[in-house]
């Protein structure tokens, strides 16, 4: 919960930023700025980290 206070994105970018599939997040990941994807438990998310797709978003 501390995690949201400090990154109130955090939250959404988890519920918009998991993805079934590599080719899903990287389409995303093109949308948002953002050159790689990386794994999380078994789904795919934009951006090279939670750290950098965070940053991304705040820039939407």
């Amino acid at each position: 919960m501390l995690a949201l206070a400090a990154y109130p994105l955090a939250g959404l970018a988890h519920g918009k930023g998991l993805y079934s599939t590599e080719a899903e997040a990287q389409a995303r990941a093109d949308e948002i700025g953002c050159t790689t994807v990386h794994q999380n438990n078994e789904k795919w998310m934009p951006c090279a980290d939670e750290r950098e797709l965070h940053r991304q978003l705040r820039k939407q």
